[in-house]
């Protein structure tokens, strides 16, 4: 490609506070339209706001985890444009002292660096919807006031796929941090890339696009993708790009235009004087600092270093917090670490996939599953029925040992009791047993079957094959 791709990305984040930035009303999602307002939120005359403190700390704890320094003194200003979603015609954002400047986020395992320009806190808006075949739309306050993070990079991602990784790696970052949900679906996590191109070498930068309406990781990659080719063609046609919003249509899978963007608005900022200037001390810092998480990163090396897992399993292990703390718990436990590996990127997560559960609302514990892999070492239960036991927990909370015994599903690895099954499926079975001493190996495993078929699958796999062989 002889175009060099440039994209910034601005990420707004909804901070998981249980009340709005400057008043005392809730910030739950779903709630009937309008509900959840009150004056200050909606800005009648007289209110006045006053800052939640855990906001403030939610954008510290993430400055401190994208490598960011912290301002010690941060003010806020009041953003002037009008906008039906907006109902003091001006939002209380931050301009020139953001809460967070000048930091970064490695991705593709650490081979980019993505510089962060600033992390800035504001005050969400109201969200317009819009009635097909009306000549009017709705709008719902409820998510007006919510706190918001705004993150914002230098115009340092040069690909769709570097795209994607970034909004991957940092959507982990927040969920692990404990700051937003992450759920791109519900609009608590909203992406804007910026999008240009340029020859290789050229110092100046190309026309942007801003992509709007992006609700999924794969959107963004897609979205990105599309936008990519379309300035190329235009570019090869000898054709102009113009600067406009763009929207992503996951029907057509195409972007679409929704306003030119000539230049920039003017806002008009002036220092919110009904707000106390935030002052950041070392011992406010320090505790952030100390209330830092291990960050997926750092897990991911230490679950190949420590543990000795295939970096496939650490990416898949640590892209969830929760996932991440539960196998450390099981592998304190049950030291066959890939073993753990395997059942919690098998059937854990095809579980949880299936019931649409967190691992906090199953009945799945760390002390289950290694007691289901021990049972599985000893010999008690084989592979096939500690699927089965591992279901049964999952969903009923039952201990591992209580369903073996209830259901009489021990393993049977007497060779006593095996010699006599197997002799009487060599009977059954001569032709099958006469090719098998005849070389033909595969004849085996239908005599496995068979006895396995007569134990309800309950023979011990390995014994059977040993007996079999010595008999034949």
């Amino acid at each position: 490609m002889k175009y060099e791709v440039v994209i910034g990305m601005e990420i707004h984040a909804q901070l998981l506070t249980k009340s709005k930035l400057f008043c005392g009303c809730s910030t739950e999602f779903g709630a009937e339209p309008n509900s959840q307002c009150c004056p200050i939120c909606l800005g009648f005359p007289g209110s006045l706001p006053v800052m939640n403190r855990k906001a403030v700390d939610h954008i510290i704890t993430t400055a401190l985890a994208l490598n960011c320094t912290v301002a010690r003194e941060s003010i806020f200003a009041r953003k002037n444009y009008f906008y039906p979603d907006l109902p003091k015609a001006y939002q209380i954002s931050q301009d020139d002292q953001p809460l967070g400047e000048r930091g970064y986020l490695d991705i593709m395992d650490g081979s980019r660096r993505i510089k962060i320009r600033r992390i800035h806190l504001e005050e969400d808006a109201g969200k317009l919807v819009h009635i097909e075949g009306e000549p009017f739309s709705l709008v719902d306050y409820n998510r007006g006031g919510a706190s918001l993070m705004e993150i914002v990079t230098e115009p340092d991602i040069r690909s769709a796929e570097e795209a994607a990784a970034y909004i991957t790696e940092l959507r982990s970052i927040l969920r692990y941090i404990g700051v937003c949900d992450g759920n791109m679906e519900e609009g608590s996590l909203r992406c804007e890339p910026n999008i240009s191109l340029r020859l290789h070498g050229a110092k100046e930068f190309g026309v942007k696009a801003e992509l709007k309406n992006i609700n999924s990781i794969r959107a963004v990659q897609r979205g990105v993708a599309y936008e990519i080719e379309r300035q190329s063609q235009i570019l090869d046609e000898g054709g102009t790009v113009i600067q406009e919003t763009r929207r992503w249509d996951e029907a057509s899978g195409t972007t679409i235009s929704m306003r030119s963007k000539e230049e920039a608005h003017d806002y008009r900022y002036f220092s919110e004087a009904d707000l106390v200037r935030v002052v950041v001390d070392d011992a406010w810092l320090n505790r952030m600092a100390a209330a830092l998480p291990e960050l997926p990163q750092a897990r991911r090396e230490r679950f190949i270093a420590a543990y000795g897992l295939p970096a496939y399993d650490a990416g898949v292990l640590t892209e969830s917090k929760e996932i991440g703390d539960f196998f450390d718990k099981v592998a304190a436990i049950s030291h066959d670490y890939k073993v753990v590996s395997n059942w919690i990127m098998g059937e854990l997560m095809r579980l949880l996939n299936e019931t649409g559960q967190s691992l906090e609302q199953s009945h799945m514990t760390p002390e289950v599953l290694a007691e289901i892999i021990a049972l599985v070492d000893k010999g008690t239960i084989n592979l096939k029925s500690a699927k089965e036991v591992f279901e049964e927990s999952f969903h009923t909370g039952k201990t591992p040992s209580k369903i073996v015994a209830d259901r009489g599903m021990a393993q049977i690895s007497d060779e006593a009791a095996l010699s006599g099954i197997i002799e009487g499926v060599i009977a059954a079975n001569s032709k099958v047993a006469e090719d098998f001493r005849a070389g033909k190996e595969a004849a085996l495993g239908f005599l496995v079957g068979q006895v396995m078929k007569e134990t309800r699958g309950q023979a011990n796999p390995a014994m059977v094959n040993k007996l079999l062989r010595e008999k034949l």
